[in-house]
């Protein structure tokens, strides 16, 4: 790990212990030692605003972020985080968009059951709890110690019910 990230690190341990405007200013600091557009800087700089509450600020950071190239796991964080951010912003169907786009066809990345849960929340948000349901169980149901396939037959009926009273 980078000194650099070390000290990134180091302010985030201590988030809870700054105002919003010191940790902006702590990650905005450290940002600004990188070369302009560094999209590791520019993640930063989004989670920071994102942490503190200001989701509009935080977009055009993770736009830049994703724009600039990550390596896949960070680039799933910063999907996740930005998919998060526009469901808060009231852009569910966006947030799904993402979360697709990134995540489809990979169950295998280090974050997908992340994804999943954020997935989750946007179809809720989106007034389509069913199918929020299906997906958080189907992603619950392989780290069962049993019942695996009985979880998944169960969100299976669920979304059958649903599609068969649509």
């Amino acid at each position: 790990m980078s000194d650099w990230q070390t000290r990134v690190d180091a302010v985030w341990a201590d988030a809870a212990s700054l105002s919003d405007d010191e940790l902006v200013a702590s990650i905005d600091a450290l940002a600004a030692e990188r070369d302009p557009g560094d999209a590791l800087a520019l993640a930063e700089q989004g989670g920071a605003r994102d942490s503190t509450g200001r989701e509009e600020e935080a977009v055009p950071f993770y736009r830049a972020a994703l724009a600039a190239g990550l390596d896949d796991t960070r680039r799933g964080q910063v999907v996740i985080q930005y998919a998060s951010t526009v469901r808060n912003l009231g852009r569910p169907e966006e947030s799904l968009e993402l979360l697709t786009a990134e995540f489809a066809g990979h169950p295998e990345h280090p974050l997908a059951d992340a994804a999943t849960a954020f997935a989750a929340l946007a179809l809720a948000s989106s007034g389509r709890t069913t199918e929020a349901l299906v997906s958080a169980l189907h992603a619950l149901a392989p780290h069962l110690p049993r019942y695996q396939r009985a979880v998944g037959a169960y969100a299976d009926e669920l979304l059958e019910q649903q599609d068969g009273r649509a």
